[in-house]
Formats: C-alpha cells, structure tokens, sequence
C-alpha cells in the first residue's frame, strides 16, 4: 500500500508541511527514503506521531521531552511508571509556572491600584518597577 505524500501528512496531522519537516529535523519523525524520483511516501504511521507530538506540546512537553517519551512508547516492555513519572514532572513544572504567574498578576494588581487615574505619566509607580 502506498504511502502518504508530505502535504496529505500534513492535512491528515492538522499541521503544515513545514511542520512536517521540522519535525524530521528534529527526529521526531522519520525522513522517508524517495522511490526513484517520484515523492517521498510516508507511512501511515507518521500522521499519528505527529499528532502524538502536536498533543504532547499543548500539554506542556517540549520537544526534548517528547522525544524521551517517544522512546519510551518505541519500548513497549517498559513500565507505565516511566511515563508517569515524565508527566508528573510536567505536573510540578506547570505548577511551579502557574505559582510564578500569580505571583506577577499580584504584583501588577497592585501596582495598577497605585496609579492615581489623573497623575501625570511621570508619575506612575509602574516606572519605578519597569526602571
């Protein structure tokens, strides 16, 4: 059974085709070899991969990340524990991030409550925190 062109790839993973390639770059998926001099036909494999990856980033992981993870799936005798303790990794990392970004929106909602609506620019306490 023939294989997929990289712009069908590209359509069926919900990426762009150089998505596509960067993603060869990086060996998250596999350069297929041409036949001849016709296109290079990917196997139907590399759609789910790519979307493995395109869910992966949006939950967090990078690119390095899901390459170990991707690994790991390649290794199917493995333990499941393995891929837990990556996501739980994922889980204090966000956390540790979600704990810094309330930090911040504190700050600024209390900045922003110092700034006299009608004092010149010159000045709003925000300054003396950007300076």
């Amino acid at each position: 059974m023939p294989g997929n062109t990289i712009g069908q790839v590209a359509l069926d993973a919900g990426v762009g085709v150089e998505t596509v390639r960067f993603y060869e770059r990086q060996g998250l998926i596999e350069q297929p070899p041409r036949r001849g001099k016709a296109y290079r036909e990917y196997p139907a494999e590399t759609v789910r991969r790519i979307r493995f990856v395109v869910h992966a980033k949006k939950l967090g992981f990078t690119l390095k990340e899901i390459l170990g993870l991707l690994s790991l799936r390649s290794r199917p005798v493995e333990s499941c524990d393995l891929i837990k303790e990556q996501a739980e990794m994922k889980i204090a990392d966000i956390e540790g991030r979600i704990r810094g970004l309330r930090g911040m929106l504190s700050t600024l909602r209390k900045l922003t409550q110092a700034c006299e609506d009608r004092a010149p620019t010159a000045e709003c306490p925000l300054w003396d925190v950007f300076d």
